[in-house]
């Protein structure tokens, strides 16, 4: 994962992005990505999945 914290507490799950991070222009060149999952992860000690994509026009 790129830039992303999760945490979950009962049944409340927090997701921490430093939205001035920047990791470069996506694999098409038309956004930066801020933050990813880099695909479908499960959530911490879980057994639900998400998949998170965070990025801005260049």
């Amino acid at each position: 994962m790129k830039n992303v914290e999760m945490t979950v507490e009962g049944t409340m799950l927090t997701i921490k992005v430093d939205l001035t991070q920047d990791f470069g222009p996506s694999s098409s060149g038309k956004t930066i990505i801020i933050a990813s999952t880099e695909g479908n992860v499960n959530l911490p000690e879980r057994e639900e999945k998400i998949g998170l994509n965070i990025y801005k026009k260049k």
